[in-house]
């Protein structure tokens, strides 16, 4: 499954070559670079200015928003192309770096404005993602989605690192009105980017051209995936790993730095450069394009090794073995989550890509909820044994799918196991 196979693989930066691609890739680098440094500057504005843990909260969930409304937004794409919902977003996120910027110059910005103008972001920005995959497999050959959409991964994974090791430096070096200058600088370079994204291709037009009201596209799109056993699947995994997984990373690692490592602020953005830095690693191995990683048995061993991680993470009480595990556990996520979003658009008729990776999106919605069950579980429990009930309750679960889809997403001769 992970065998060399060079000889029917692209070169790693052949989706460089396209020429939308490039434009698309340097777009989605400076969103990305934006997103993490408008999080770090408001987060820390909000947590200063109100001394308040749940209105932080409360800005990291607004960042989670519009999760609910993806499959709108992968439907406006397949309606009226991908690019002219990229240049409307990427527009409205300049344009809220603006407001941003006047507010903090002007003295007049307070935590309810920075809510306000957070959850306009907040209903646009998990959708972004979506577009992005979409408008990758609009771009480029099947043979190089896999590959292409690890490149395109680094953004992401960049940013993180990046953020994890500033933390809050850029508003102390700069101060808070010039830290979002930059942010603005990077918002409008994206939008000005994105209109080097196929200007003549097929990127910039409608995929569907229809009739139907909005209501009967997405009730087809929900039936084509329940129809669909390699996109259940996949909608299955991606639900499970931010149920089961996720939590113990994107929501309960300062919890870990701060009681079981007995670290400092700087400890905690150590332990999250260390695991984002395995996601790029992950990333970075899915773009070489050099092994048979785009198919749904690579991406389940990568699931059921994350949770072995999980549970190893557990037990760990030192940071020689607490950094590795983290690494580890960055670099199977990366393994597990982009090849999801291949398979799924390989496995996903043109007409559909838009409002399947906006399904997709949903499963997003698993994290919130294992973020709220780990709570209670980790007072009565402890966090050793929640995180061990999680591992191998995903363990348990991760068989349960393969089991009830076993013709399509594990046999080796399913079409989903091919080497694409």
């Amino acid at each position: 499954m992970l065998a060399l196979n060079t000889a029917t693989r692209p070169a790693a930066l052949a989706p460089f070559g396209v020429r939308s691609f490039r434009f698309q890739w340097a777009a989605d680098l400076t969103t990305s670079w934006a997103f993490e440094i408008e999080a770090l500057i408001l987060g820390w504005y909000i947590l200063v200015e109100t001394k308040s843990v749940m209105l932080l909260v409360t800005y990291g969930a607004l960042q989670y928003c519009g999760a609910l409304i993806s499959p709108f937004f992968g439907l406006a794409g397949d309606r009226v192309g991908y690019r002219k919902i990229f240049i409307a977003t990427r527009a409205i996120y300049s344009l809220l770096a603006l407001s941003y910027c006047v507010l903090i110059f002007s003295g007049a910005l307070n935590p309810v404005l920075a809510l306000c103008l957070a959850t306009v972001c907040g209903v646009l920005r998990p959708s972004d993602n979506l577009l992005r995959n979409a408008l990758i497999a609009q771009t480029l050959p099947a043979t190089q989605l896999t590959g292409g959409l690890g490149i395109s991964r680094l953004t992401y994974d960049s940013a993180k690192i990046a953020g994890a090791l500033t933390g809050v430096g850029v508003v102390a070096l700069f101060g808070m009105g010039w830290a979002y200058v930059l942010v603005l600088v990077m918002y409008f370079s994206s939008f000005l980017l994105t209109f080097g994204i196929d200007l003549k291709g097929k990127g910039g037009i409608s995929i569907i051209q229809t009739e139907r009201s909005v209501w009967g596209e997405l009730s087809e799109s929900f039936v084509y995936a329940w129809q669909s056993p390699v996109l259940m699947g996949c909608i299955c995994f991606a639900f499970l790993v931010n149920l089961l997984a996720y939590p113990f990373f994107l929501g309960l690692l300062p919890y870990v730095a701060k009681n079981i490592y007995e670290l400092n602020q700087t400890g905690f953005g150590l332990l999250n450069a260390c695991y984002s830095l395995g996601g790029l690693l992950g990333s970075v191995a899915l773009a070489t394009n050099r092994y048979a990683l785009g198919t749904v048995r690579a991406m389940i061993f990568a699931t059921c090794l994350w949770f072995v991680v999980i549970f190893a993470f557990a037990q760990a009480t030192s940071l020689l073995l607490g950094y590795p595990l983290l690494l580890a556990a960055g670099f199977l996520q990366s393994l597990c989550l982009v090849p999801i979003a291949s398979i799924m658009l390989r496995h996903t008729e043109p007409r559909f890509w838009g409002r399947m990776m906006g399904i997709r999106m949903l499963a997003i919605w698993g994290l919130p909820a294992g973020l709220l069950l780990a709570g209670p579980l980790i007072d009565t429990l402890g966090f050793r044994w929640t995180a061990m009930v999680y591992a191998v309750a995903g363990l348990i679960a991760t068989f349960a799918i393969i089991r009830r889809w076993r013709d399509d997403i594990w046999a080796s001769s399913a079409p989903a196991n091919g080497q694409t």
